[in-house]
């Protein structure tokens, strides 16, 4: 068998690889927020016993990925690669991360798409008979995002009401050639869309027509249709970027309905938190991820999903040279069955 190239985007996998483990590490927001109850470990420490909030990240990953070869039963020796990234300048996060671990290691940058990049790439190896086992794992903190994107937090500047708040979290997926599921068994690359947003406080409005892009791409290179599927979750588009690819649909005369959800919308609770937009981060659409949506899919809550996490591919030179923001989205469609 080989892989089924639908369009210029998307891949149908031949030998769809199965997710053996998946675990998720939160902060003392997500653990106040309505999914705590589907992480694994849970810190009210914003410094998870460390000495700075970048260290603490890393530390966060080291957790979940620790966790998630725990609950697989796997060593670090039996992975064949861990695909990882962070929003951190050279991905610190991840790399600083992974000293200890000695497996071979790829590092992303797909800024908050990130766990739809490397569980994309993670699955394309495996199906591609490069690599057995992989691991795909990404991070985010509230005060490290604060502290290199907007404003360092003891500052205590008011955020507009299209703000988010970036998820102090992590989320890691092992993936296998063979398992009982859930499959991975399509994978749609994201083209480069930007609209002129140029509002580092505004990332939904930044994201979302590379959402209506990539998921465009996707129904149409699969020949299917919304309703084909029981969920369709974007990553941390937010209250205002989870309308705007709503209403971009309706355009097509497509109505997404109850089943499109948004991980920055499900993560915290809106009013009781405060959260005024909703949630942000790498870490957001990981952990919902790696618990939540997992769990549902293990469970029979779901059989067939597409997982589509966004990006806002900024950094601080961009942002101060006034550069707009290119948003990116990449899709994996994940299956109980092949």
């Amino acid at each position: 068998m080989t892989n089924k190239r639908l369009g210029k985007q998307t891949v149908a996998l031949a030998a769809p690889p199965s997710i053996r483990a998946g675990a998720c590490v939160g902060g003392k927001m997500e653990k106040a927020g309505p999914l705590a109850a589907w992480f694994d470990c849970l810190e009210e420490d914003s410094f998870f016993g460390q000495q700075t909030w970048e260290k603490a990240e890393s530390y966060m990953q080291q957790t979940a990925l620790s966790l998630a070869l725990e609950k697989a039963g796997l060593a670090p020796e039996n992975l064949d690669y861990v695909l990882a990234g962070d929003l951190l300048n050279q991905c610190i996060g991840s790399s600083f991360c992974l000293r200890s671990f000695q497996i071979p290691f790829y590092g992303l940058y797909g800024a908050c798409s990130t766990m739809g990049e490397s569980l994309s790439l993670a699955s394309l190896l495996i199906d591609g008979g490069f690599a057995d086992r992989a691991a795909a794992m990404t991070s985010s903190h509230f005060c490290t995002a604060e502290r290199q994107y907007r404003m360092p937090v003891p500052y205590g500047n008011q955020r507009p009401p299209t703000a988010q708040w970036t998820a102090t979290a992590a989320g890691c997926t092992i993936l296998e050639r063979e398992g009982d599921g859930p499959y991975v068994t399509h994978v749609t690359c994201g083209k480069i869309q930007d609209k002129g947003i140029c509002d580092a406080n505004n990332m939904g409005a930044a994201m979302a027509p590379a959402a209506y892009d990539t998921l465009s791409a996707f129904f149409r290179d699969t020949g299917t249709a919304p309703e084909d599927y029981d969920l369709i979750v974007t990553g941390d588009l937010g209250k205002l970027g989870h309308e705007i690819v709503r209403d971009l649909f309706r355009r097509d005369g497509v109505e997404l309905g109850s089943r499109f959800l948004d991980c920055g919308l499900l993560l915290y609770d809106l009013k009781g938190q405060d959260m005024h937009a909703g949630a942000s981060g790498c870490g957001c659409s990981a952990s919902v991820f790696n618990g939540y949506l997992l769990s549902g899919l293990r469970e029979g809550r779901w059989r067939r999903i597409v997982f589509a996490p966004t990006g806002a591919l900024l950094s601080p030179t961009s942002a101060f040279q006034k550069e707009s923001i290119p948003g990116i989205c990449h899709a994996v469609c994940i299956s109980t069955f092949r």
